[in-house]
């Protein structure tokens, strides 16, 4: 008998089974609403073409090597990480109180984050929103959290931001919770916070001294300003905050997987850093030793040159403005359809998530009948809809809702 026998078979991951299934369909109006990668208006991939001409530039520069990286990652990468997310005039980086560790791309920023606060700091409690991206919960249990949380903040009646719920959830959060919250573009509701209710968010946290815990995967991507997109950072940083945010550079520069991230971490003083990269350094020796170089050197080479770094800034703006006009496109038609409910939550939602408020059994016939993928919550990427397909995904939503109703 095998020593593996005893094994049991895991669950599939939903949203690449869900992939998986669309790439094995063979309908010609198929749509692939899950995956959360950007596609152009025919369906495609996109290489943003600033990445393009920086991967001939570092491939065409004998200079470079492929020696080890050192433990925390190439240091123009994280400098440029840290200073997008908080701006380059920020005091906290000027008094050297912020700095960035390059990791694997968001996900990895999250979890060596969350094995500092608990195996360091001795944090055991955190919180998420309810609902969130699935993999919150199983990056900070494996990490050694004990006690998994969520705060309030879906509406689901009203299909918006329930901004009192998530108050009184945080009040009655124990003194330093580790609160996780969403830079922007919120996944999977696509509704954040106003930056009026983000000083609300940060006076019951700063009173009830909860530790913020940030993460960004849409800086950028969400409006086409970078410097919008990271407002609740920075005012938390302002305000006195230490903190931890995950950055990743899946979504904005289509480096989906090169695994390019940063944890940019603010201290009330630059005393602690020293101590603070030791300890990183040897987690991160216990996980991976050091991060790989690709993505990370295309980022540093775009971010530190103004012309590169202009043509990237143009590339984000069209990715944000294709998905602005496709929420737009659906909700017309949906409402031309007189399609049952409301629909005015598409277009007030932003980035490339849209929570529907479609049921189980809706997207069930969306999938069987109509062969249009989407999560189960009825989270769809609005990066899938395009003028191509915009009508037949309004027209298959309205008949789904007519038959569930049934």
């Amino acid at each position: 008998m095998s020593v593996f026998s005893g094994v049991q078979q895991g669950l599939p991951i939903e949203v690449f089974a869900l992939n998986r299934a669309f790439q094995e369909d063979k309908n010609a109006n198929k749509a692939n609403l899950g995956v959360g990668a950007y596609r152009t208006n025919e369906g495609k991939p996109w290489v943003l073409p600033v990445v393009r001409k920086t991967e001939i530039i570092i491939a065409n520069d004998e200079s470079i090597n492929h020696e080890y990286l050192p433990v925390l990652g190439i240091e123009t990468f994280t400098k440029a990480a840290s200073g997008l997310l908080l701006g380059e005039n920020s005091p906290a980086v000027k008094e050297n109180r912020a700095f960035g560790i390059q990791t694997l791309s968001g996900t990895g920023a999250l979890r060596i984050g969350a094995a500092f606060l608990n195996s360091i700091l001795k944090r055991e409690v955190f919180y998420y929103s309810n609902p969130t991206w699935e993999n919150h919960h199983k990056v900070f249990i494996d990490a050694g959290f004990k006690s998994a949380n969520t705060y309030r903040y879906w509406d689901a009646n009203k299909r918006n931001f329930d901004l009192e719920g998530m108050i009184e959830d945080l009040n009655n959060a124990p003194e330093g919770a580790v609160i996780l919250l969403h830079v922007c573009a919120h996944n999977p509701t696509g509704m954040d916070p106003t930056q009026e209710q983000w000083k609300r968010i940060a006076e019951v946290m700063e009173k009830r001294k909860l530790f913020a815990f940030f993460d960004s995967a849409y800086q950028g991507f969400a409006s086409g300003d970078p410097d919008y997109d990271a407002w609740a950072v920075r005012y938390f940083v302002e305000r006195g905050f230490e903190l931890f945010c995950a950055q990743s550079f899946a979504k904005n520069f289509g480096l989906y997987c090169e695994r390019v991230g940063n944890l940019t971490i603010v201290q009330n003083s630059s005393q602690t850093k020293d101590a603070i990269i030791s300890q990183f350094t040897w987690l991160i020796r216990g996980m991976y030793s050091n991060p790989p170089a690709f993505g990370s050197r295309i980022v540093s080479t775009v971010l530190n040159d103004a012309t590169l770094r202009k043509e990237w800034m143009d590339c984000i703006k069209t990715m944000s403005s294709r998905i602005l006009k496709m929420r737009q496109a659906l909700r017309r038609r949906l409402e031309e359809l007189k399609t049952p409910g409301t629909w005015e939550h598409i277009t007030k939602q932003i980035g490339m998530f849209s929570y529907t408020g479609l049921n189980e059994k809706q997207v069930r016939i969306l999938i069987d009948d109509f062969h249009i993928y989407l999560l189960k919550t009825g989270r769809i990427n609005m990066c899938g809809v395009n003028e191509n397909n915009v009508n037949y995904i309004a027209e298959s939503i309205n008949e789904a809702i007519k038959r569930s109703n049934r």
